[in-house]
């Protein structure tokens, strides 16, 4: 039997890092692998690949993958909530046979993100006010450049003076590509562009190693987000110990990063060399994560309308959660494979058949005109040749073929009760059918029989019982319908002679 077959090589049950190994219609296909920058490869002539806008970060998509009648959609990262700088995923509804989504926020319900925002600014003004110093780990691409927008806004509408600082290095090269990639942003910063790009930032400036230690306010965006190494690390480091400071934890942290510690309460730290560093600053976590939520998820799959959902990239317990509600509100198989487990999915591909245009022709005669609304039986035969199927007449096929024509009948008997010879009693049945089937040609022939279209009626004397007579009714296949309505009513009996 067909199937899909989907292995989790990363983000299977864990977040940080992904690699979905999916077997479909006889093709490997690995995602969220990358690709070798030294080889171009236009893939495979069956295999066809789709891209939706995944609204991520900038020029994340998700897709399609097809062969033949089988698809599987692959999510990657996604948000379907639009933000100052991108727009919402969006799918169609492709009903892929099996869609494999992120499930990162798998049990969150994000409150309002206007409200969100409004908290934010609060506390980083009220932090630069009191000469304190504003800590934000982010990741090159997507909340950096989200805040970086929201926080120069505020600072030109409020004539705030403090200075605010992104460490040079991956966004600064991310913010370049920003402004190249205008058109890939959402529509209000695709409108702003003619009088200014958004991203050359008034406000915000690279940031300088030896800053960190100067006196005073100021607010600095340091990769990456989860502070387990790098930049964002170092400056926390300094500035952990000032009740003054604040860091703002924008986004996921995996379990064992500093991120992560410190927003589950932890304020002594065990660092490199044994040193314990002791967390005064003020910690707070504001989500301002690219990732869909529960309900971003579940409204992905209400669009895309999958045969079955594979869950990939969350914690075990979330996924559990959230695989029961999917199966719950969609009624269709969900899955959360762990890393090395493969999961197998039987399909049922539909298989394309070409119609010759004389059967077309045939069954238009008849008044019956082709509905895409309406489907109907079409009855013909079945010819492949060169690896395609077509459905022709059965005249065509044994002209095409050189084939002669074997009649196959069937035959069912019908036993009445009646003393009279089988001439009479054939006479009898000739009689009854030329009365009721009054649409159809009803035959008396020489030796006997009588004939309906193609449906022959002969009688015949029981071998055991003579007053029982046994009328032999056989019929073509295309005329199955009538030669079983003729036995249902010679079952029924003959009227009394007059």
């Amino acid at each position: 039997m067909p199937e899909i077959r989907v292995t989790p090589l990363g983000a299977g049950q864990d977040v940080g890092r992904s690699c979905i190994l999916v077997s479909i219609a006889g093709k490997n296909v690995m995602l969220d692998c990358g690709m070798h920058m030294g080889f171009s490869d236009d893939v495979d002539d069956e295999l066809e690949i789709k891209a939706y806008y995944a609204g991520h970060v900038l020029g994340a998509a998700m897709f399609q993958i097809k062969v033949g009648s089988e698809s599987v959609v692959y999510t990657g990262d996604y948000n379907m909530t639009p933000d100052r700088h991108l727009g919402a995923a969006w799918i169609d509804k492709c009903r892929p046979n099996l869609l494999i989504t992120e499930s990162t926020y798998a049990t969150t319900i994000r409150d309002s993100k206007r409200c969100r925002e409004r908290d934010f600014l609060k506390k980083v003004h009220e932090t630069v006010e009191r000469g304190g110093k504003v800590l934000i780990p982010v990741f090159a691409l997507g909340r950096a450049q989200e805040l970086c927008i929201l926080l120069e806004t505020f600072w030109e509408r409020m004539d705030l003076k403090a200075p605010i600082y992104f460490s040079t290095g991956l966004t600064e090269k991310a913010n370049h590509y920003y402004k190249l990639f205008i058109p890939w942003t959402n529509q209000k910063i695709r409108k702003t562009f003619v009088q200014r790009n958004m991203f050359e930032f008034k406000h915000i400036k690279a940031f300088d190693r030896a800053f960190a230690d100067s006196p005073g306010p100021m607010v600095v965006f340091a990769t990456p987000g989860m502070l387990h190494a790098g930049q964002s690390l170092q400056i926390f480091r300094k500035w952990a110990g000032n009740e003054k400071n604040m860091v703002i934890m924008p986004g996921y942290c995996v379990q064992g990063t500093v991120g992560h510690k410190i927003l589950s309460g932890q304020r002594k730290l065990e660092m490199e060399g044994r040193q314990v560093l002791e967390v005064k600053m003020q910690v707070e976590y504001m989500s301002f994560s690219a990732h869909a939520d529960a309900k971003g998820i579940m409204q992905l799959v209400g669009q895309a309308e999958p045969e079955n959902v594979l869950l990939v990239h969350g914690e075990a317990k979330k996924m559990e959660f959230l695989k029961q509600k999917i199966e719950q509100e969609f009624r269709v198989n969900c899955y959360m494979p762990a890393n090395g487990e493969t999961v197998t999915l039987p399909t049922s591909p539909s298989i394309p058949v070409g119609i010759s245009l004389g059967l077309l022709k045939r069954e238009m005669a008849q008044g019956l005109l082709p509905d895409a609304k309406k489907p109907r039986l079409l009855h013909g035969t079945l010819i492949m040749k060169d690896s395609n199927f077509r459905l022709v007449s059965s005249e065509q096929a044994l002209k095409e073929l050189g084939l002669v024509e074997h009649q196959l009948r069937f035959t069912c008997r019908v036993h009445l009760h009646d003393t009279r010879k089988e001439q009479e009693m054939a006479m009898r049945v000739y009689s009854h059918l030329k009365s009721v089937l009054k649409d159809h040609c009803v035959q008396h022939l020489p030796d006997g029989s009588v004939t309906v279209e193609s449906i022959l009626v002969q009688a015949a004397a029981h071998s055991e019982d003579p007053g029982t007579k046994v009328l032999l009714v056989s019929w073509t296949y295309q005329d199955e319908e009538l030669g079983s309505y003729l036995t249902s009513l010679l079952k029924k009996g003959l009227p009394q002679a007059s």
